[in-house]
């Protein structure tokens, strides 16, 4: 007794497909009509996905995650996937539903997400007396640790002159850009955004106050974040134009001041977060790096570089020491191979270190959901 062989139906695919977001924008495909056509013959099923812009990067993962969301429906036997590209109109139809409305405040000032009463989004601005602290690695550190617990992270490389973090997080490529919104690019589950994805590698940044200030604007309004839970801004060292800045876009953002134990490092540490109190931000924590050295031959621990730095530096701002990570050339190791040290070694001491700081963040962060307070442990 012969059946009739299973045909799916549009219903189905279209049910499949919504499952599959934009690798790129975060939200489905259907909802972004992204997908023009679909085709059933038999067994035989073709999508055309529309692209937001010619050549994207990200071509290969889409088609990758439509097949692989059509292909289990009963009845299908081959999924083709043809890729098209949006027309200017449609492009700017996804960038108005994306941004939620308009890009620019009235008197055509840049619109910074952020500081939306809606916004939940908790800013911390990665801060530093000096450099030469590990500063960015803790940084990238406590993004994918983060990350790893569910939050949804962003790192905004504000160090222009000395950017790192393109290298650090292994995040490679020049992000999408389309009527006037950027995509960030992704690395470790984060989403990064680095002055290093759009200059020559080789070429120093020789830039000055304006320039910096409308760079860290651009980051901040132009860059397509999405719903984030934390977004952590690497901070050149010092006090300079973009401290400032930053201070000025986002008045609620809170700051982690990193330091070594030694005090030469404190005491520079410590001017960096008395800019606070002149710019409205809030010492949220201090974290002390390098702390301690445990020989690997004996077990015996060092303090190269002294001891209570860290300690002092949060009694003298009215704040906590939220961990003193010990040295680990695996720490320096991570940074160089694009991996960091809590995703390629998560049970080290200094992994452990960061990632329970990392803990503390989620729950504080977790512990204010809605309501408009300082972060503080």
């Amino acid at each position: 007794m012969s059946t009739t062989p299973t045909i799916p139906t549009t219903d189905a695919v279209m049910q499949a497909l919504a499952t599959v977001n934009d690798p790129e924008i975060g939200k489905p495909i259907t909802e972004l009509n992204m997908v023009e056509d679909v085709s059933i013959d038999g067994g035989d099923v073709v999508i055309k996905v529309l692209l937001t812009v010619p050549g994207c990067p990200m071509k290969d993962t889409i088609t990758r995650e439509v097949t692989a969301a059509v292909a289990p429906l009963e009845g299908v036997e081959r999924v083709h996937v043809n890729l098209g590209s949006m027309t200017e109109a449609q492009r700017a139809k996804v960038a108005e539903q994306v941004r939620g409305g308009a890009a620019k405040a009235p008197g055509g000032q840049p619109v910074i997400p952020f500081n939306d009463v809606d916004n939940d989004t908790k800013v911390i601005a990665i801060a530093s007396g000096k450099g030469g602290v590990g500063k960015s690695s803790i940084t990238v550190n406590l993004a994918v640790a983060l990350a790893s617990q569910g939050f949804d992270v962003g790192i905004l490389d504000a160090d222009i002159w000395g950017y790192s973090i393109p290298r650090m997080m292994g995040a490679q490529g020049r992000p999408v850009a389309f009527n006037n919104m950027v995509m960030p690019l992704q690395a470790h589950g984060v989403k990064v955004i680095s002055i290093g994805f759009f200059l020559d590698t080789e070429k120093p940044v020789i830039w000055r106050g304006p320039m910096l200030h409308r760079a860290l604007q651009q980051f901040l309004s132009d860059v397509h974040w999405g719903d984030l839970d934390f977004l952590l801004c690497d901070l050149p060292p010092g006090t300079g134009d973009i401290a400032i800045s930053l201070a000025q876009m986002l008045p609620g953002a809170d700051m982690l001041v990193v330091t070594t134990p030694q005090q030469a490092a404190q005491r520079v540490a410590l001017r960096a977060g008395q800019t606070t109190a002149q710019t409205g931000m809030k010492v949220a924590g201090i974290i002390e790096n390098m702390a301690t050295f445990i020989a690997p031959d004996t077990g015996k621990e060092y303090r190269i570089f002294g001891e209570g730095g860290g300690q002092l530096l949060a009694a003298e701002l009215d704040t906590e020491l939220l961990g003193s990570i010990p040295i680990d050339p695996r720490l320096r190791e991570g940074s160089d191979a694009g991996v960091p040290m809590v995703a390629s070694a998560p049970d080290a001491p200094a992994s452990r270190v960061m990632t329970d700081i990392a803990t503390r963040l989620g729950k504080a962060k977790r512990s204010i959901v809605g309501k408009a307070l300082p972060l503080r442990f």
